[in-house]
């Protein structure tokens, strides 16, 4: 079943998703709970704190395989594909949760790279809502990976035209964008971003990255290579 489907089953269910999350002290796992009420107050502090949310992803992980979203042992999935849909299921219920932050940006992006593959409609508004939050290019970054990773370089394309502003983010944007364009065997446009560089402000970053990045877009333009 697509993991938007069992989303909309489980979110029916009488136990809110936001709850899927939360800090349940069992036998099992009491030695999480110090760690995670930490991870916690770090991603209040900073939504975006991506090992924090890595960490506490973990946690709820492990919690959801082991013990199910009630917490109940006796509900707990059984096999590894149960398992593996009830630690997806615990992990967007955390990210969404955290991506109610106004200024939230890497919750969206592990909803976006959740859904990818479901509703890549959904995870391209989430990715455009994500780049919009952040101003230093790092959200952009992450979610041309995304898309990439998923296969789809003309989305990323489009994700990256609409939101890169090349004086203000980091120079790593280009390097997304010129490797989508040239899966999407679109050279030209790779070059075009690759020329986008000499307007980034940090010289020294930009042009070491445009040098490499031409031997990559040379080796591909010639036949053979």
């Amino acid at each position: 079943m697509a993991l938007l489907s069992r989303l909309r089953r489980f979110l029916r269910q009488p136990v809110s998703a936001s709850t899927v999350g939360v800090r349940r002290v069992s036998p099992s796992h009491h030695g999480d709970t110090t760690r995670e009420d930490a991870l916690r107050a770090r991603l209040t502090a900073d939504p975006n704190d991506a090992a924090s949310f890595a960490g506490l992803a973990e946690i709820v992980r492990r919690r959801a395989a082991e013990v199910g979203h009630d917490g109940d042992p006796l509900t707990a999935p059984h096999d590894d594909v149960e398992r593996q849909r009830a630690a997806d299921l615990a992990v967007w219920a955390l990210a969404e949760e955290m991506a109610g932050h106004p200024k939230a940006w890497y919750p969206l992006i592990e909803l976006a790279r959740l859904s990818v593959h479901d509703d890549r409609e959904g995870a391209l508004r989430r990715l455009a809502t994500a780049a919009e939050r952040d101003t230093t290019g790092a959200a952009l970054v992450e979610g041309l990976a995304v898309l990439r990773l998923a296969g789809l370089p003309v989305e990323a394309l489009g994700l990256g035209v609409g939101h890169w502003r090349v004086r203000e983010h980091e120079p790593e944007v280009a390097r997304h964008l010129v490797l989508a364009a040239l899966e999407a065997d679109r050279p030209l446009e790779a070059k075009h971003h690759l020329e986008a560089l000499d307007l980034h402000p940090d010289r020294v970053a930009a042009g070491a990255l445009r040098a490499e990045l031409e031997q990559l877009v040379a080796r591909v333009a010639r036949p053979g290579a």
